[in-house]
């Protein structure tokens, strides 16, 4: 009894002994469990903060954005451009975002009917056409041929904005390509329509102009998406007829200064003619009002005398006679009678106004 007792204690403690390891085990075990747990929430969490993040992106100020989703534009119309602000895409590759820089002025350079210019001259803004050549290269020296059969340089610079972002984006593959390829056709034909000295000097803005309508046509039709702001085109002259093409060009200012100077001696001379005639014509026009201002004035006179020639015929022509003969003897200096058969001479003169002799001068005596 004793030994199973003794067995039965030791058992006991052996039990005793037991229990406690399995239970730190277990407990080490769901801390473990525990741990991993919260170790894959957070993880999961911190995924769900990166996948919601990486959905987000921010289009700056000067740009706009069009997001893709497996390679087709999401949305339609003006809600396809996302602009400046917070926009929600999925993760790449399932959407792609193009970015547009529409806020800025892009340009295009044309050289290619230009004439060739050494890379070290260029680099210092010299980009006249050599003098030094007796001719074209044609493998390095671009040229166009005028409506008159001449060979000029010309080259160009297109400023343009982007206006339609789609169109500018996924029509064509670089339209900073097609411009500047559109700018040479453009400046081709303009010079096929001109005259060498029109487009070197009479009417560079003509030409300009003829230029900026042919492009500005080609990139409507072509759906481009850009605007023109500013057009600029140089022409030139080859270098070896240069100081010919000066010399017609002094020439034609000698020329126009001369015509300009005999234009403004003409309209000089007009000018006085016109006034010399205006001033006869305004005199003619106060000596005849005058005129029919005294002829009025004495035809009422004589309609006031006609009661009285009316009353007394004799008498009216006697007084009018007496009248006459007053003025005249007033102002005649010889006076002869002449009654019947007899001729009587008045010799004395009649009192004579002395002369004032000029200022200056002495009287003689």
């Amino acid at each position: 009894m004793s030994d199973g007792k003794e067995k039965s204690g030791n058992l006991k403690v052996a039990r005793g002994d037991t229990v406690p390891t399995d239970d730190a085990s277990s407990q080490a075990l769901s801390e473990a469990l525990g741990s991993s747990v919260w170790l894959m929430k957070g993880l999961v969490a911190l995924l769900t903060v990166a996948f919601v993040a990486s959905c987000i992106f921010t289009v700056k100020p000067n740009e706009v954005a069009v997001v893709l989703r497996f390679g087709r534009p999401q949305g339609a119309g003006a809600e396809m451009v996302k602009k400046q602000g917070l926009h929600f895409a999925l993760p790449f590759p399932i959407d792609e975002i193009v970015r547009i820089r529409v806020g800025e002025v892009q340009t295009v350079y044309t050289k290619t009917p230009w004439a060739y210019i050494e890379p070290t001259e260029e680099s210092v803004g010299n980009v006249t056409p050599p003098k030094d050549r007796d001719r074209l290269n044609p493998a390095a020296d671009g040229h166009v041929l005028t409506a008159d059969g001449n060979i000029l340089h010309v080259r160009g610079a297109v400023k343009y904005r982007i206006t339609d972002p789609v169109s500018y984006a996924f029509r064509f593959g670089s339209v900073s390509n097609l411009l500047a390829n559109a700018l040479n056709n453009a400046i081709y034909h303009a010079s096929s329509t001109f005259q060498a000295d029109a487009a070197l000097y009479k009417d560079q803005a003509g030409f300009r102009e003829a230029v900026r309508q042919r492009l500005e046509s080609w990139i409507l039709r072509s759906q481009l998406g850009v605007t023109i702001d500013l057009l600029e085109i140089q022409t030139a002259a080859p270098g070896y007829v240069a100081d010919f093409f000066d010399a017609v060009t002094r020439a034609e200012q000698a020329r126009s200064t001369r015509i300009s100077d005999a234009e403004g001696e003409a309209n000089a001379i007009v000018g006085r003619a016109s006034g010399e005639a205006q001033a006869i014509l305004s005199g003619g026009m106060v000596s005849s009002n005058a005129l029919v201002q005294a002829v009025s004035a004495e035809a009422d006179a004589f309609s006031r005398q006609l009661e009285f020639y009316r009353r007394d015929e004799d008498l009216f022509r006697s007084r009018l006679l007496a009248d006459s003969l007053t003025r005249v003897m007033t102002n005649a200096n010889h006076v002869f009678w002449l009654e019947s058969d007899e001729l009587r001479l008045l010799l004395n003169r009649g009192p004579q106004t002395p002369v004032k002799p000029p200022q200056g001068t002495s009287a003689t005596p």
